[in-house]
Formats: C-alpha cells, structure tokens, sequence
C-alpha cells in the first residue's frame, strides 16, 4: 500500500486527521475541566440555598448536600458579607486556588494539563460566579482525584472519537481518489502501454473522455503526441522505403551512366570538329550525373562506421588531397597554400579525416573555377589545449544565401549549381562522429572558411 498513491494519501489523510484532533485535545480537556468544576459550584449553590431556607438543618442531612455537591465546604458571598454556609471536616492543606472568573485560555489550558498530568489526590479552593445573580461569588473546596478520572476518561472517548473520524474520512477519501484521480490515470497509462505495443495501429490512440479539466489535459496531450508520432513513424517508414528505391535506382544509373562516360571519353577522340565541341560539355554532365548518384549512395547508408580513432600526421593528409585535386583540368589557375606544422599530429579516423578534407578543399575549388579568375585556397592548423582547428577557406565568391540558410541540410544545401548539398552533410556527420562540429567561419564575397574543430580529450570526463 505504501507503494501506490492512494495507498499513502489513505495513510497520510489518517495522520493529518490524528494530528488536527491533537491540536484541539488540550482545549478540548480544558473546556471539560471548567464545565466540571462549574458544576460543582452549581450543585455546592443549590445545596447553600437549602440551609439559607431553613437554619435548623440536621448534621446529617448538611453532610449529604455536601457530598451529593461533592464539596467539603461552600462559602456564599451575598451583600459583601462572606458567610460559611456548608462545612465539614477536611484535611488542613489546600494545594492550590483556582478562580474561574479571570483565568483566560492560556491559563485554563495550562491547569487543565497540569491536573491532567498530576497523580497526587490534592484539595483545591475554586471561585466562580453563582448562577442567576444569588450573590457576588460562590467559593467551594474540593478533591481532584475525582476531576482527574472525569478528565482521562473524557481525554480517552475523544482520542477514540478522532481516532473513528481520522479512519472514516481516510477511507473516503482514498475511495474518492480512487474513483477520481488512481482509476483516471491508470486508464491513461493503460492506453501508453497499448500503444507503445503497436504505434502504427490507430485504435491505440487515446480518445479524451475525462470530465476533470487537468485529466483530459493530459489525456488531450497524448492523443497530440501519439497522432504527431503515429505519423512521423509512417513518414519514416515511407522514406525508409523510397530511400531504399532510390538508392537502387542510383545504383544502377551510376553504372549505366560509367559505361556511358567510357563512350564519351572514345567519341572526344573523334575528328569531327562539332563532336569534339560538344563532347567536352557532355562529358561535364554525364560526371556531375555520376557523383550525384555516388553521394546519394553514401548518404543512404544506415549509418556511417564508427571512426577507427589513432594519432594522424595531418600534413600527409592535406598533401594526399591537394595533389588528388591538383590533377583536376579546371586547377591551373589556383594556388594551395598549406600552413601545417609537418609534425602535428591530431586524432582521427585517417581515412574518414581524408573524405572530410577532400569534400572541403574540393568545395573551394569548384566555387574558385566557376569564377574563372585565379585564386587560393588555404587550409591552416592550429591547437590548444582542449581542440585541434584546421579552416580550409577560399577566396572564390562565397556560398549563395540559401545554400548559408539550409547549411548541412542534404539536397538543399548545394553550394553550386547542380549540386546536391551531401558532400557537406556528410562531413558534418563524419566530424561529429570524432566528437567534434563543423563550422562555416565566414561567407562574403571575398571567400569562404570553414572551421573543423577536434576535441582532445576522450570525452570521458
């Protein structure tokens, strides 16, 4: 029980309910003892107006008003005379006085519990009003054995009674959070487990029928997050499947279009002079066609390899990649400037450091051609003590604004014209896999930098 929530609100109601009946035990026992001792002084009135009716009371019949009032002695104020009306013998001692006209709840309170707590048999003196305005005061003496046990036997019929009340209202409370908020949430929580069991299937959405405002709230929610979920798995699901097609048709476009560039490359040896025009332009689109087909392939993987992480010399990467691009036609006119330490040294995958460095360096240098003026492209290490930071930027005419707005986004990001935006999307996942991010430095019309930043820590602290 102590497990669930209505279990502990049940056990907790029951608690308060003790405690609440505690607070007002004290004023409740105090109450009681100033009711006792003002019966008392009733009972002590009557029997003093008996004797004031008739003087030639017997011995005997004086003792029995005094212990039907259960008094030893009554003393009746009437005119500012203070006359004795009842006596008997009692022990010489009185313990303490008590005036009833002027204590205050402090004061009532703080005696009650003292008479309480007390288990001697003493004599007390108490003081009140008589009733009916029959004098200026009535004072009386009397045992407190006998208020004692009136007050710890009314002390324990109202621990009994808060104690039936506490339960009662424990239990119907846990009956109505049973009914109106365990029950409730449970039917929530069913409906979770249902449709986590089959997402796809519609007839596991939740339905909000719940008449509290803050259950159907959290019911509405819900059905929002299991509709938006439900479709954003069939959308899934659905570009699962035409990623798988296209891959396959890129797959075969790209051998079709490899056997087609084997003819072109045969028809650029022809003599014939309008062929020899053209081929050249066909050449350039059927090998745009061919990469487009092999960066959607890359980028239809499942998922990149985790990289192999060992200490690179990154000077013999950067070279491998600027001469590969070197050979390239549209290169005579571009400059490569390596500013790299030959003994640096950073962690990385070499190999998938090498595709990252090859889609950047050859970015700059298709951008730098399509302007068909000179220019540079600059690739420049540095470290510290957390990273490694190697810019590659160019002074070609910078990336066009949308390709700046949907940066890293695959097939709208595209840099150039006709191209797919992948290379780059690809490179940010492969840096990200070293735990590392790619960034663009700067885009104007004067060039571009882009920033890849290698931790040096193994990401363990």
């Amino acid at each position: 029980m102590l497990n669930t929530l209505s279990g502990r609100l049940l056990i907790l109601t029951t608690l308060f309910v003790m405690l609440a009946e505690v607070l007002i035990f004290v004023p409740s026992v105090a109450r009681y003892r100033e009711v006792y001792l003002r019966n008392r002084l009733e009972r002590a009135q009557i029997a003093s107006l008996a004797l004031l009716a008739d003087d030639m009371l017997s011995t005997e019949l004086e003792a029995e008003l005094l212990r039907t009032a259960g008094v030893y002695n009554v003393v009746l104020r009437r005119d500012e005379v203070r006359e004795l009306v009842l006596t008997s013998p009692m022990p010489p001692t009185i313990a303490a006085t008590y005036d009833l006209r002027e204590a205050g709840p402090i004061t009532r309170n703080r005696d009650a519990m003292m008479q309480l707590f007390s288990t001697r048999n003493e004599v007390i003196r108490v003081i009140g009003a008589p009733v009916q305005d029959a004098g200026l005061l009535i004072e009386i003496t009397m045992e407190t054995a006998p208020l004692r046990t009136a007050m710890i036997d009314y002390g324990l019929r109202v621990l009994a009674l808060s104690a039936i009340i506490s339960v009662v209202t424990a239990i119907l409370l846990f009956a109505a959070v049973r009914v109106l908020m365990v029950r409730p949430i449970k039917g929530i929580v069913g409906h979770m487990q249902r449709y986590a069991a089959a997402p796809e299937d519609s007839r596991g959405l939740i339905r909000p029928s719940s008449g509290v405002i803050e259950m159907r709230e959290a019911e509405e929610a819900l059905q929002k997050l299991q509709t938006d979920l439900t479709q954003a798995l069939r959308q899934r699901e659905r570009l699962a499947q035409l990623g798988g097609a296209v891959a396959k048709v890129s797959h075969d476009l790209r051998n079709i279009l490899t056997t087609a560039q084997l003819f072109i490359d045969r028809i650029e040896t022809s003599d014939d002079p309008l062929v020899r025009r053209l081929a050249p332009k066909l050449v350039n689109s059927i090998t745009r066609a061919v990469s487009l087909c092999e960066n959607t392939l890359a980028f239809g993987r499942a998922e990149e390899p985790a990289p192999t992480l060992g200490m690179v010399r990154l000077l013999d990467v950067v070279q491998d990649v600027v001469e590969g691009e070197r050979l390239a036609d549209d290169a005579n006119q571009i400059t490569f400037d390596t500013a790299i330490m030959p003994l640096l040294t950073v962690r990385a995958d070499r190999e998938q450091l090498y595709r990252v460095m090859l889609n950047l360096v050859r970015n700059a240098r298709q951008a730098i051609s399509a302007t068909g003026k000179p220019g540079t492209i600059s690739i420049v290490a540095d470290e510290d003590d957390d990273a490694w930071m190697i810019t590659v930027s160019d002074t070609g005419p910078g990336l066009p604004p949308r390709a700046v707005e949907h940066l890293f986004i695959p097939f709208q990001g595209a840099a150039r014209k006709g191209g797919s935006g992948l290379g780059l999307t690809i490179s940010a996942e492969l840096v990200r896999g070293h735990g590392g991010k790619l960034t663009l430095k700067q885009s104007t019309p004067e060039g571009t930098a882009f920033e890849i930043c290698l931790p040096k820590g193994d990401g363990m602290t």
